[in-house]
């Protein structure tokens, strides 16, 4: 038989036919594909982004929690057919387990748990339901692994002075609570992580900055509080790192605070005259 030389060429000169080329790998999947994951404060804000994010990455269904109906029915319908609404007051523990019960009564099972509404009463009891639900192999998660609970910190619970007092003291306590249940639910297999955002310009936040700042221009103090050049904070950041902590990319991470702030908690500047030039 005819050999191949080393250019690709037969001997004598004569040219083979070019080799066919690989085939194209398969159109990667959303890092959240054929999940079912609720949201708590879905109708607005951070929650609502974040329902946007995981329907993006592949979700099977998003089911959004408010307070406000309005606002849900309205967020649920703009977000499409995986969305849907279920009122739900996080202040009361009835009312959470019903919301989990209709995500798995719909769906079959859960595998997110995004807890993003503000809570101004007691938290005891509120994520018991939906952890029985995410806890491996009770049939509402695959058997390979259990779920996944994200609370929605804040930069104001990891540096003092960030917000106002009763924020602040509000926002302290989550990535202590989020240490101590990740070690509880861990033999569950159920991982709990936290996501401590920089301040977006949002009308929670805006409003807040408004009363430390006595009505002062807020949106744009806020966005030139960035450590990092060139950028800003914006909604859909705190949005992705919550699908990381949600997908399996961080299947074996738990009871961490993802802090998402350019490092402005990580470091302060000195106030002292550095030289502008490095040392040859």
């Amino acid at each position: 038989m005819a050999s191949e030389m080393d250019d690709g060429s037969m001997p004598g000169g004569e040219c083979m036919a070019s080799r066919a080329p690989p085939p194209f790998p398969a159109p990667a999947k959303g890092r959240l594909e054929g999940k079912v994951a609720l949201i708590t404060g879905g109708a607005s804000g951070l929650g609502k982004a974040a329902a946007h994010e995981f329907i993006q990455e592949g979700t099977a269904a998003v089911v959004i929690t408010d307070v406000n109906t309005k606002l849900g029915l309205a967020a649920g319908q703009e977000l499409g057919p995986r969305a849907h609404f279920v009122p739900c007051d996080v202040t009361v523990e009835d009312s959470v387990a019903a919301a989990v019960d209709a995500a798995v009564a719909w769906h079959g099972r859960l595998d997110v748990m995004l807890n993003s509404a503000g809570v101004a009463g007691s938290l005891a009891g509120t994520s018991r339901h939906a952890t029985h639900v995410m806890a491996a192999p009770a049939g509402s998660t695959a058997a390979s692994g259990g779920g996944s609970i994200i609370c929605m910190a804040s930069v104001s619970g990891v540096l003092g002075g960030l917000g106002t007092y009763p924020y602040s003291v509000s926002k302290f306590p989550v990535a202590g609570v989020v240490k101590a249940a990740a070690a509880e639910l861990s033999r569950l297999g159920v991982r709990v992580n936290c996501n401590s955002p920089f301040a977006v310009p949002m009308p929670m936040v805006v409003e807040q900055f408004a009363t430390m700042l006595e009505g002062a221009t807020a949106g744009s103090i806020i966005r030139g509080l960035s450590e990092l050049r060139g950028t800003t904070c914006e909604v859909v950041d705190v949005a992705r790192a919550a699908v990381y902590l949600a997908s399996d990319d961080a299947k074996y991470v738990s009871g961490h605070n993802l802090v998402v702030d350019g490092g402005f908690t990580s470091y302060k500047r000195m106030n002292l005259p550095f030289p502008t030039k490095l040392r040859e």
